[in-house]
C-alpha cells in the first residue's frame, strides 16, 4: 500500500495559496495547484492501516487507500478510472469537501493525516489535461423519461447516473445557467465557473439535457412534467434562509448571505444585475453566521473594497484540537480559519445580536451582547444566557445574514404535487427517496436539509439507484 514507511520518511505537506495582496485584486482560485511530484510523495503517507476509517468516513466511499497506491505507483489512470468509480464530481469536492476522510485517518491518530482531499483534486485535473476524461454516451436505451429539478451537486450527479443507466434526462435550472450552488452559491475565489462549465459540458456531450431558466412548478406546471416523465427528482437544494426577526430588520443595508453572494457571482461572469446592487465598497460590513457561507462573504466583502469586516458567532470559540466530545475517528468541531479570514476579519464569538439600529431608514450599527453557554438543561443541552454588562455597540453600514437555510422553498414543485413535508420541513421521503407522490423522488439538501457538497454527491447517487430501479424492476447502478 503505497510506501509502507512513507508515512514515516515525509510530513504532511498542505497546499498553499496565493498572496493575500493579490488575490485580494481579483476573483480567480486562491489556492495554488501542486506539481503531481508532490502528489506522489504525499500520496505515499497512505499507510496499510488494515482497517481503512477514511473509507468508512466518506459519504460516497471512496476508494481513498487503493488510488492513493495508484498516485504513488504513478497509475494516473487507473487511479483516476478508480476515483470516477464512486465520486462524479472529484474537481468539486477536492476542491470544497471540508473533507471527513481526513479527519478519520488512522495516520491521524498521532500524526497529521494523509492530505486526501488534495490528492483527489491531483489525479482529477491530472485526468482532464491529459484528456483522460471522456463524454461518455450510454450503450443503451431504456426509453425511459426522467425530470431532474435543480442542478446543483445532488441534482447533477442523479442526472449523470441516470443517464448511465439508459434513461433520457432533462435537468430544470430556474437560473440562467445551470450549477445552481456551485455556480450561483460558491465565490470563484473558491471555484472557478469555468471548472462547472466544463463538467457541465461533458454532461451534455453524455446525454443530458438542460432547461435553464425555467423555474419547474411555476414555468411549467407540476402536472405537466408528472405527464410529460416516467419520473422526478427533485434536488432544488435548501434554500430557504434562517432570517433575524428583531428590532431594526427592515433598515436598509441587512441582506441574506445568498442573495448577497448569487448577485456578487452573476456580477463577476458579467450578467446583467436588474435588482438593487448589494456592494460592499467602502463600507463597514458585519456578517452574522460563522459557517463556511460566512466565510464566502468575508472573502467577498474584502475583494469589493469593505473598510471593515467583522464577523459575529452565536456560539462560543471552539478549540483547536479534538475535545473529549469529538474522539478519534468522528468528524469534530474545531476552529477553522479559511483563506478568507486570513484576508481580514475580526471574529468574535458568543455574541447575539438585539437590534440593528439605524438613521433615516438606513442601517447604521448593532447593539450586541455577550452570552455564555456553561450552564446546561438536564438534557446536557447547553443553556444561553446574556452576560450582564457586556452590551456593545457595532458600527455597520451593511449586514450580512449567514445563518443557514430552513429548508427548500415550497413554492413550485412542493406546493404543485402537494409533498409530504417532515418535522423539519423539508421533504419527506421514504428509505428509497420516493416522496408522497409516486414516480417523484427526492434528494440532496431538499430531502436532508442544509449540508455538505459530497453528501449531496452521494444523495443524488442513491436517488438515481431508486430511480432506476422503480423504472425498470432492479438496477446496476452502484448504491453509492
Amino acid at each position: 500500500m503505497a510506501d509502507p514507511k512513507g508515512f514515516l520518511k515525509l510530513k504532511r505537506e498542505s497546499g498553499s495559496y496565493r498572496p493575500v495582496e493579490e488575490r485580494l485584486k481579483d476573483y480567480r482560485e486562491v489556492s495554488v495547484s501542486r506539481s503531481p511530484d508532490l502528489s506522489v510523495d504525499q500520496a505515499s503517507r497512505c499507510m496499510d492501516c488494515g482497517t481503512p476509517f477514511c473509507h468508512w468516513a466518506c459519504p460516497i466511499a471512496n476508494y481513498i487507500p487503493e488510488w492513493n497506491d495508484l498516485v504513488f505507483n504513478k497509475k494516473w489512470d487507473k487511479a483516476f478510472e478508480m476515483l470516477s468509480n464512486m465520486n462524479n464530481f472529484p474537481e468539486f469536492t477536492g476542491r470544497l469537501c471540508p473533507a471527513l476522510c481526513e479527519y478519520s485517518c488512522v495516520l491521524g491518530i498521532n500524526d497529521d493525516p494523509v492530505t486526501i482531499r488534495e490528492n483527489e483534486l491531483a489525479i482529477i485535473e491530472y485526468a482532464f489535461s491529459n484528456n483522460l476524461v471522456p463524454a461518455v454516451k450510454p450503450s443503451a436505451k431504456t426509453g425511459k423519461k426522467v425530470a431532474v429539478i435543480g442542478s446543483g451537486p445532488a441534482g447533477l450527479a442523479c442526472a449523470d447516473q441516470l443517464n448511465k443507466a439508459g434513461h433520457e434526462v432533462t435537468v430544470y435550472e430556474k437560473d440562467r445557467n445551470p450549477g445552481g450552488i456551485l455556480r450561483y452559491g460558491i465565490p470563484d475565489f473558491k471555484l472557478d465557473k469555468k471548472i462547472v462549465e466544463r463538467r457541465i459540458n461533458l454532461m451534455k456531450q453524455s446525454g443530458v439535457k438542460f432547461e435553464a431558466g425555467v423555474n419547474a412548478g411555476v414555468d411549467v406546471r407540476a402536472e405537466e412534467l408528472m405527464n410529460k416523465f416516467d419520473a422526478m427528482v427533485i434536488c432544488a437544494g435548501s434554500r430557504t434562509p434562517r432570517d433575524m426577526k428583531i428590532e431594526g430588520r427592515e433598515l436598509k443595508g441587512v441582506y441574506f448571505a445568498m442573495d448577497y453572494l448569487m448577485q456578487s457571482n452573476r456580477r463577476v461572469s458579467g450578467e446583467k444585475i436588474e435588482s438593487e446592487i448589494i456592494d460592499a465598497a467602502g463600507k463597514n460590513v458585519v456578517v452574522i453566521g460563522g459557517g463556511d457561507t460566512g466565510s464566502d462573504c468575508v472573502g467577498t466583502a474584502r475583494r469589493q473594497g469593505a473598510n471593515s469586516v467583522v464577523q459575529l458567532e452565536l456560539l462560543p470559540c471552539p478549540p483547536e484540537t479534538r475535545s473529549k466530545d469529538y474522539p478519534w475517528p468522528f468528524y469534530p468541531v474545531l476552529l477553522k480559519t479559511t483563506s478568507s479570514h486570513e484576508e481580514g476579519c475580526n471574529r468574535q464569538w458568543s455574541v447575539s445580536t438585539k437590534k440593528f439600529l439605524g438613521k433615516n431608514g438606513k442601517l447604521t450599527g448593532l447593539s450586541c451582547v455577550k452570552v455564555d453557554f456553561s450552564q446546561r438543561y438536564a438534557n446536557n443541552r447547553p443553556v444561553m444566557k446574556e452576560v450582564p454588562g457586556s452590551e456593545f455597540e457595532i458600527a455597520a453600514d451593511m449586514v450580512v445574514l449567514a445563518m443557514g437555510f430552513v429548508g427548500p422553498e415550497k413554492i413550485g414543485m412542493i406546493s404543485g404535487l402537494q409533498l409530504e413535508l417532515d418535522v423539519r420541513g423539508n421533504i419527506r421521503a421514504d428509505a428509497d427517496f420516493m416522496t408522497s407522490k409516486k414516480g417523484v423522488f427526492a434528494a440532496g439538501d431538499a430531502r436532508r436539509g442544509q449540508s455538505l457538497i459530497v453528501w449531496a454527491i452521494s444523495e443524488g447517487r442513491k436517488a438515481a439507484q431508486n430511480v432506476d430501479k422503480f423504472l425498470m424492476g432492479k438496477t446496476r447502478l452502484p448504491s453509492v
